[in-house]
């Protein structure tokens, strides 16, 4: 299939801009890989993030706080700006999800990655392929997410086994779908903004496909693993 090529204001290709778009994603989630292992072969970092207080929730707010501010000031701050702050969080990111490799073994955590990546692959794809429009499908799956955020709120005072593969599952679905979606709102990108606004969106477009792959391969460890 050959690739759809739509040239931008600036001349650059909707082939080029998402390539430049998976680059960085693809380097954010080695850096959170990489940091993820660095912190459980520590012991004195394990303690310290995991046994003194606050520290763990402080680094979860950390990265809420880094991900809305990204989102609202990208294309207001410097390129140089962007990058470091989205690596940053790359790297929180791996601090925090350290604790996977604490609760499943490498084969399980093998595993439901390489179902991430085939799946997100295929919907990556289809999401850039296809000719449909997917705006009313993202609106769908945006109302699901949040159905999920709300859901996980009140599943994490009830702490119900059963509600948290309800929300697994969903979750999968969602993410799936949003994996398509924001391929496509990606894509658009680049017909619609000027040279100097694409290397920013390519950063806002490389965190919106992290955390989508991040929050799918959460979702579907706990599903083929349940315990």
């Amino acid at each position: 299939m050959e690739p759809t090529i739509i040239s931008s204001k600036s001349g650059v290709s909707a082939a080029s801009f998402i390539t430049g778009v998976y680059g960085w994603m693809m380097l954010a989630l080695l850096l959170t890989a990489i940091t993820s292992v660095l912190t459980v072969s520590s012991e004195p970092l394990l303690n310290f993030v995991f046994n003194t207080p606050f520290v763990f929730m402080g680094l979860i707010f950390g990265e809420l706080g880094l991900v809305w501010y990204l989102s609202a000031r990208v294309m207001k701050m410097s390129n140089l700006t962007s990058i470091l702050l989205f690596l940053a969080y790359a790297i929180l990111n791996g601090i925090t999800l350290s604790v996977v490799l604490l609760v499943y073994s490498g084969a399980a955590i093998s595993t439901a990655f390489l179902v991430t990546a085939g799946t997100f692959g295929i919907m990556s794809a289809a999401g850039y392929f296809t000719k449909k429009d997917l705006s009313g499908f993202g609106s769908l799956m945006m109302m699901g997410l949040i159905g999920i955020i709300l859901a996980s709120i009140v599943n994490y005072f009830i702490k119900s086994d059963a509600m948290g593969y309800i929300i697994s599952y969903v979750g999968v679905m969602v993410f799936v779908g949003l994996t398509a979606y924001d391929t496509q709102k990606i894509k658009n990108m680049a017909h619609e903004l000027e040279e100097d606004q694409l290397k920013k969106a390519s950063i806002m477009g490389a965190l919106t496909l992290y955390l989508d792959f991040v929050n799918l391969f959460l979702m579907l460890l706990r599903v083929l693993n349940r315990r």
